[in-house]
């Protein structure tokens, strides 16, 4: 089964950003334990990232027109764009809302999801393992899951 994982701004540039936060990673890192971890699961998986609104929402289009399930991590457009948001909800396969730090632990600005309320699942604060977690979700949901 084909997975993608989608990533928004600035997650390309992981291993510049506060490590306190996001941990000691690159945003290879990233895409190579998505891919290994996928592979474990007996899931397809290809990571994308932009840095434009205007891509991702061409991403889940074709992610809704081809039912494909995603892992999506909207980064800083998780708190204010209705336009991810409708695209969001216009799925046809599972999406689980994905992120590395835990946004309620966050300046406050954070607290809010728009993307959440259309999401299948939303998994923070665990790292990379928030990645693990959500791909094992969605084999789950594809039921290969273990």
């Amino acid at each position: 089964m084909k997975v993608w994982v989608l990533n928004g701004p600035n997650l390309g540039r992981l291993d510049l950003r506060d490590h306190s936060i996001y941990g000691d990673i690159s945003f290879k890192d990233l895409t190579d334990f998505c891919i290994n971890t996928g592979r474990e699961l007996g899931l397809e998986v290809e990571v994308y990232q932009s840095d434009s609104e205007t891509q991702i929402i061409h991403w889940l289009h074709e992610a809704s027109d081809k039912k494909i399930p995603i892992a999506f991590n909207p980064a800083a457009f998780t708190h204010y764009s209705y336009a991810i948001r409708d695209a969001v909800a216009m799925l046809q396969a599972p999406v689980i809302e994905v992120h590395l730090s835990n946004p309620l632990s966050r300046e406050e600005f954070r607290h809010t999801s728009v993307v959440s309320g259309v999401a299948t699942g939303t998994i923070g604060g665990f790292g990379l393992m928030s990645y693990g977690l959500a791909l094992r979700a969605l084999a789950t949901l594809a039921g290969k899951g273990k």
